[in-house]
């Protein structure tokens, strides 16, 4: 962990975790893939322009197998496939429900790391901290149990959305693209729009009878802008920087980052469960991220100088 992987992970968390928030403003707008498409749509615009300016053919050309396939994984299952079922099941249950299933998808990431990845391994430390991870999603979003355990469709759409982004990552990892992380997501988020934009299509949804509020436009243009194209380049980013697993820690730290912003922006309420949950959270990451062992080193060394 070093600084620009830091500033990659925090910017990513913090950027997803407005996610949340803008979707529920939007989804009470726009039919759901309908909304996915839209964001995308944004998204795509953003990235050509940044592109045009800033990378050449040379940089966007793919060149191999590999390249191809780091791109379809990036744009049909990691941001296409992946958004499509996140916001269909974010209709049929609560945001707290919602935050817990999702955040499978950390604790899917080393199972399929460990299939498809043979250099990727889970130490008993990581495992203990993938474990307090999702605990500490628990405590954070404190759904009730019977919504985990209801029979609509929602959990299951959230749970096949985990595993769809957790799959994705590994193999953009596996795919070994010899283009750049910038130049996947460039691809990706198009790729990701037209899936969105068949998706709906089948769906039978469609712009009439949709009254686009101020509210709605502000949470489309967050989700495309800075969740649909910033936050992507530097979530693929991290990726390459560290691995999938330890790049999808992130998704932990998006329920805390949702929370705070329901409780500054739409009025919520922070409990004391809650701020016991950022702490567990925030362990479990020191854990799996490998930065446990740093940590108790500068703790004990600062408290040395206080037992003589």
């Amino acid at each position: 962990m070093n600084r620009r992987t830091g500033l990659l992970f925090v910017v990513s968390a913090v950027l997803f975790g407005g996610t949340f928030v803008a979707a529920k403003v939007g989804l009470d707008h726009l039919p759901p893939l309908l909304f996915v498409a839209l964001r995308f749509d944004i998204g795509a615009v953003v990235l050509a322009a940044f592109a045009a300016t800033r990378l050449s053919w040379a940089d966007l050309r793919p060149r191999t197998l590999g390249d191809v396939a780091g791109i379809l994984a990036t744009g049909a299952l990691v941001i296409g496939l992946t958004n499509a079922l996140l916001f269909l099941g974010q209709q049929y249950v609560t945001s707290g429900v919602a935050a817990v299933v999702f955040s499978l998808n950390p604790i899917l990431t080393p199972v399929f790391a460990g299939l498809l990845l043979s250099t990727e391994r889970l130490s008993h430390r990581g495992i203990a901290g993938m474990g307090l991870g999702l605990l500490g999603v628990v405590l954070v979003a404190n759904p009730e149990p019977s919504a985990l355990l209801g029979n609509g469709p929602g959990v299951p759409l959230l749970f096949a959305a985990a595993v769809v982004g957790a799959l994705g990552v590994v193999l953009i990892r596996r795919a070994d693209a010899t283009i750049s992380s910038t130049a996947r997501t460039v691809w990706g988020v198009p790729i990701a729009a037209v899936l969105s934009h068949a998706m709906s299509f089948a769906a039978g949804e469609s712009m009439a009878g949709v009254t686009m509020a101020p509210a709605a436009v502000a949470a489309l243009l967050y989700v495309g802008v800075f969740s649909g194209a910033i936050a992507y380049l530097a979530y693929f980013a991290l990726i390459d920087e560290t691995d999938p697993t330890r790049a999808n820690l992130l998704f932990y730290f998006v329920p805390v980052v949702s929370a705070v912003g329901g409780w500054a922006l739409l009025g919520e309420t922070l409990s004391v469960l809650s701020m016991a949950g950022f702490a567990v959270i925030f362990v479990g990451f020191l854990l799996v991220s490998g930065l446990w062992a740093n940590t108790s080193r500068m703790l004990s060394t600062a408290v040395a100088p206080l037992k003589r």
